[in-house]
């Protein structure tokens, strides 16, 4: 993992007072709305807050004085909330977002447990353990993960959102494969990521040279789903979240593990990862009822099961 990038590479943080981006549930908490209980918070949980609403499940990453860079113990919560995302039968869909003006500056080291001396092989599984663990629970989670990237996404904060299944950018917003100005290779997943969603040649002009690329050519390049002015990012974020939250689950969590294997396996694999999908889908009940829907002409009410 990389330290937080240099003063010189991002712009710099808004603090506490500083303009805030998307925050999950704006609207007063009621029935339909689940947000982690105050008294019991504890201090990494007010950094990574959480909400539950209509069955989406809100993580704000919430250090905008650290352009959100992410300590030892946030990396861990959000890989906890994602995992009780993926078990919880109310939660349908996730969105991962922030608040003032960066995403993600990447990870941030001073908050890493105290360690012996290093020896051979700690830095491996420094990676393995910590950012790899965390990019592998945004693409295993079996509830759809949007991003709504509110500002700076670098590093290790790049590959956080790139790893989501679907990427909203607030025009603001830009990422920047920040490793080689500090003489490193990229960590997260980055080479893993960037190749399959722009082509091996894009993916080494970002890591070579580690430009920052804005929002509207993130979107050219194919890196990035939609972009949207600043002020619509939670509103567009929340209406694809919620229409994710309304479809048949179980179809759109194998669909999704479909779609990460197909690029790893040869056809015959493929194909025979499809019917199996297939054959496990059908027999849940949102399947039956988009079969029954579609024979009645009416609108599928699916619930998750």
């Amino acid at each position: 993992m990389t330290s937080s990038p240099s003063p010189g590479s991002v712009p710099p943080a808004a603090g506490p007072a500083g303009p805030a981006g998307p925050a999950g549930p704006a609207r007063p908490v009621d029935g339909t709305a689940r947000v982690d209980p105050p008294d019991r918070a504890a201090p990494v949980d007010s950094l990574i807050r959480h909400a539950t609403d209509n069955g989406v499940s809100w993580i704000t990453l919430n250090r905008p004085e650290a352009m959100n860079a992410l300590t030892w113990e946030q990396r861990e919560r959000l890989i906890r909330l994602l995992s009780e995302a993926s078990s919880d039968p109310d939660v349908r869909a996730v969105v991962l977002t922030a608040t003032g003006r960066g995403f993600c500056a990447g990870a941030d080291l001073r908050g890493a447990p105290s360690s012996h001396e290093r020896v051979a092989g700690d830095v491996a599984r420094m990676i393995r353990d910590g950012a790899q663990r965390l990019i592998t629970a945004v693409l295993d989670c079996e509830k759809p993960v949007v991003a709504a990237v509110n500002g700076t996404a670098a590093g290790l904060g790049a590959h956080l959102a790139l790893a989501c299944d679907l990427v909203l950018a607030a025009e603001s917003a830009r990422f920047i494969e920040v490793f080689v100005r500090r003489g490193l290779v990229p960590d997260g997943g980055g080479a893993y990521l960037l190749p399959r969603l722009i082509g091996p040649q894009r993916a080494k002009e970002l890591m070579f040279f580690g430009d920052a690329v804005p929002a509207a050519e993130a979107a050219r390049l194919g890196l990035v789903n939609r972009v949207v002015g600043d002020g619509e990012l939670e509103k567009t974020a929340r209406e694809w979240a919620e229409r994710l939250a309304a479809g048949p689950t179980r179809a759109l969590a194998l669909t999704k593990q479909l779609v990460n294997a197909s690029l790893d396996t040869d056809r015959s694999a493929a194909f025979a990862a499809e019917a199996t999908a297939q054959e496990l889908n059908m027999t849940t009940a949102d399947a039956q009822e988009g079969v029954a829907s579609f024979v009645e002409r009416r609108t599928p009410a699916y619930r998750g099961r």
